[in-house]
This record gives structure tokens, sequence and C-alpha cells, in this order.
């Protein structure tokens, strides 16, 4: 019922920026938050940011100052504005939504993930 779509993952340079979107469709009875994270080879999936329906926001020590995770409910939607891309960026990136459903089970979504590459 829950569906989320990442888009805006690609190429770029060091120093660089991109701004990734995440749309869901479907909702959850409760969304607790929407949030980012990424995985590189050999590493585990690591936050990179997450805001809460209360509009708290938390980031990963890496990317603060440099990436800012907004809503947007008009659109449905949450991005995450990634400035000064540096090579170690370079990741899959995963769109989270976790929340209760009707019967206040906790539920967790995840997105495809799209590839971001910071070139040197």
């Amino acid at each position: 019922q829950v569906q989320l779509v990442e888009s805006g993952g690609g190429l770029v340079q060091a120093g660089g920026s991109l701004r990734l979107s995440c749309a869901a469709s479907g909702m959850l009875f409760s969304i607790s938050a929407m949030g980012w994270y990424r995985q590189s080879p050999g590493k585990q999936r690591d936050l990179v940011a997450r805001i809460s329906s209360g509009g708290t926001t938390n980031y990963g020590d890496s990317v603060k100052g440099r990436f800012t995770i907004s809503r947007d409910y008009a659109k449905n939607t949450v991005s995450l504005q990634m400035n000064s891309l540096r090579p170690e960026d370079t990741a899959v990136y995963y769109c989270n939504m976790n929340g209760r459903d009707s019967d206040y089970v906790r539920k967790d979504y995840w997105g495809q993930g799209t590839q971001v590459t910071v070139s040197a």
C-alpha cells in the first residue's frame, strides 16, 4: 500500500550539489518520521538525515552543515539537498518512512535506492 520512489541520483563532481527527492504513495495510519540512509560497498547502512512528524531533524555527523532534509506536504515528498559533495558521499541512498498502521503495529518502508556517485 505504501510505496517510496527516489529520484535525483547521479554523477557529480566533488564540490557539487544534488537534490534527492522521495515521493510517497499510500499512507500509514500514523507517520513517525521520514529520512534518508545510505550504504556503500563493505559498509552498513547509515543514517544521513531524518525528520520527524514534528519537524525535528537529525543528521549523520559526516553530513552536518552540508546536507539539508525537508518535507513538502503539498507534494507528499521528502527531499535531501546535498551540497559540497565529497567522494566519500558515494553510496546508494535509500528513502525511509516509518510509523504505525491502524492496529498500531510499527511499519517501516524503504525505497529501491538511488545511486549517488561523486568523482574526485
